[in-house]
């Protein structure tokens, strides 16, 4: 697309690129975790999400997915008119929610309305991706919550490879229910490989090039 920081401005000035459904025009608009970046004239779409090594990658995504987007729900309360709101993690407002939408949930937001198709339940048994701490974009099964009253609320999480690991409440974000992902997911679907076998691979690759 662009080679230079000059070229990159002149493609975002000729409005060529959507974030989340709108047109962006400066160079620097902070996308964040779940986003979805468009360009239209390319016909390409991405999502934003984590590898394993904690690394922003743009994920490539189908049509139908470009459509909706998961959003964490930061926080519930009520307005001054008693109007029920939830916050969600990219600084959206969604008034009047399904009741049983509470904070640490995921709502599935239609990206075109801004209004919620469905949402996922923070329970042990779904699957979630984490944001945050040294297991950032790690795909796993909530397996086990530890309450903390006062201090950090511990959750364990099993990957598809069998490996636990602990990280807090507060770095989970649920993205499907059981063993299957509302969203289609990176290489490596999530599973940390270890130094080992990040060599192994490595060296396969190596020896089919030679």
């Amino acid at each position: 697309y662009a080679l230079t920081g000059k070229e990159t401005k002149m493609i975002c000035m000729q409005k060529l690129v959507k974030v989340d459904g709108k047109t962006r025009t400066d160079p620097n608009f902070p996308a964040g975790f779940m986003d979805v970046v468009e360009l239209p004239k390319a016909g390409d779409q991405f999502r934003l999400i984590f590898d394993t090594k904690g690394r922003f990658v743009l994920h490539r995504i189908s049509d139908e997915e470009k459509a909706f987007k998961l959003c964490r729900v930061k926080r519930q309360e009520l307005t001054l008119k008693k109007v029920p709101v939830v916050v969600t993690h990219d600084g959206r407002t969604i008034r009047y929610p399904d009741p049983l939408i509470t904070t640490n949930d995921t709502v599935k937001v239609d990206i075109a309305t801004g209004k919620v198709i469905s949402f996922i339940k923070f329970e042990v048994g779904n699957m979630c991706m984490i944001t945050k701490g040294r297991n950032t974009g790690r795909v796993g099964t909530i397996m086990h919550v530890e309450k903390h009253p006062g201090s950090f609320d511990i959750v364990t999480v099993r990957d598809a490879a069998g490996r636990s690991f602990s990280t807090r409440l507060e770095n989970v974000f649920v993205i499907g229910t059981k063993d299957s992902s509302d969203i289609t997911l990176p290489k490596g679907k999530g599973i940390k490989q270890t130094i080992l076998e990040e060599r192994e691979m490595i060296v396969k690759k190596r020896k089919l090039i030679v």
